[in-house]
């Protein structure tokens, strides 16, 4: 997606809705950390595809279970940060950490792939038969709507964490 921040949507939705099975910021980010790739690319105008290899199962799946797995590691520094925002989950282990970060960049590329014919996503095979940029407004349109059910989710949970603080007192 031309814009890295269609990603949150379906980041937010999903990951808040899932929070209880797979760590939330994690996923979250996941979901943005691909387009590392093409804004490197383009800040440093580098000679190499906008979509390249982080681009492709091959690599995205592998970036996202070590994102997982260093979000797993930060875990303690971050939790104070995760509960200000209540994003703090509870009994979850390593396994819903990779797999956050490896779904995370799933999803982030079967968005991707109808959108950009440059897209490799079954690399070495150098055709992407996921192409059908027709599909795009049906791709922005998803991740704006999850967006906004992602956002009014959070909103409810702010409320109802405000709602028992105060009710508590």
């Amino acid at each position: 997606m031309p814009f890295t921040l269609f990603h949150l949507g379906p980041g937010f939705g999903l990951g808040l809705l899932l929070r209880k099975y797979l760590h939330a910021p994690t996923f979250i980010f996941a979901n943005v950390i691909i387009d590392v790739e093409p804004f490197l690319v383009l800040v440093f105008n580098l000679n190499y595809p906008l979509h390249g290899y982080l681009h492709t199962f091959l690599l995205a799946i592998p970036a996202g279970l070590t994102f997982g797995y260093i979000m797993y590691l930060l875990e303690k520094l971050l939790r104070p940060l995760y509960k200000i925002f209540l994003l703090e989950a509870s009994n979850l282990n390593l396994r819903s950490f990779l797999a956050a970060g490896a779904l995370g960049t799933g999803l982030h590329l079967l968005m991707d792939t109808p959108l950009y014919e440059d897209i490799k996503p079954f690399y070495p095979i150098t055709i992407n038969p996921l192409y059908n940029p027709s599909l795009a407004l049906d791709i922005y349109v998803i991740c704006i709507w999850m967006g906004i059910f992602g956002i009014i989710y959070y909103s409810g949970l702010l409320g109802l964490t405000l709602y028992r603080k105060l009710k508590n007192r």
